[in-house]
């Protein structure tokens, strides 16, 4: 069964054009104008990603962001924030509420239809090695993709859980930011590497909540970052 894609965005132009070169790739393709209908179609049909335009009708994408994080439910749920806004701010505050990636417009659709792919592998995983990483209080199953905090489970976004995968993969070892998004991520980003700072930011905040050592991610000055003390 072909994998369902929410694209919402009030520009029906663009909608169009995004629905016809996701459908030539094989996904199914559901639709939203505005933000009411967006949050019920994602609530019934649970879609396996959403690509959300950030201005809409009745409310931002950063508000629908937070909502889909909030919600247990749906908390999982990979994001494309679409824009028109190329402020470096916006982007930052849109990864930082737990956006997986951001394109702004115009764009070109078969990078739209690239960044779904390689959002999607990181959402289902791809076959990793048969083992558990341990790291201070953590436990990062790279199989499952399940992570936990003195033994409890905690929810990361697909692309947290990529780049504490990557960190934890190459353990004691400083990884540049071009080094995460190229082994976490996948893929290049056009624009700014420092957007793994928003997601790395988040990251460090969830495993802080849940009881981890403050310092088990490591910023190395000039460098990047460095997960210690994983075994």
């Amino acid at each position: 069964m072909a994998q369902q894609i929410l694209v919402v965005d009030d520009d029906k132009e663009i909608v169009r054009l995004l629905r016809g070169y996701l459908e030539q790739a094989g996904y199914q393709v559901l639709v939203a104008y505005d933000g009411a209908t967006a949050m019920h179609i994602l609530r019934r049909e649970r879609p396996s990603l959403v690509v959300l335009d950030l201005m809409l009708p009745d409310r931002d994408g950063w508000d629908i962001t937070r909502i889909v994080r909030g919600d247990p439910t749906l908390v999982d749920l990979p994001i494309i924030m679409l824009t028109a806004r190329v402020e470096d701010q916006d982007k930052i505050i849109g990864l930082e509420l737990g956006a997986d990636d951001y394109i702004t417009k115009p764009f070109n659709p078969r990078e739209v239809v690239a960044r779904v792919r390689a959002v999607l592998r990181r959402a289902q995983g791809k076959p990793a090695l048969p083992r558990i990483i341990r790291a201070g209080e953590v436990s990062i199953d790279l199989d499952a993709h399940h992570v936990e905090v003195n033994e409890q489970p905690i929810s990361l976004t697909p692309t947290e859980f990529s780049l504490l995968r990557a960190l934890a993969e190459f353990p004691g070892h400083a990884l540049t930011r071009l080094e995460l998004i190229e082994k976490g991520l996948g893929y290049s980003y056009e624009g700014l590497d420092r957007t793994v700072d928003s997601h790395i930011k988040n990251l460090r905040r969830k495993l802080d909540n849940a009881g981890a050592s403050t310092d088990l991610i490591e910023t190395v000055f000039g460098v990047g970052y460095r997960l210690r003390d994983a075994e």
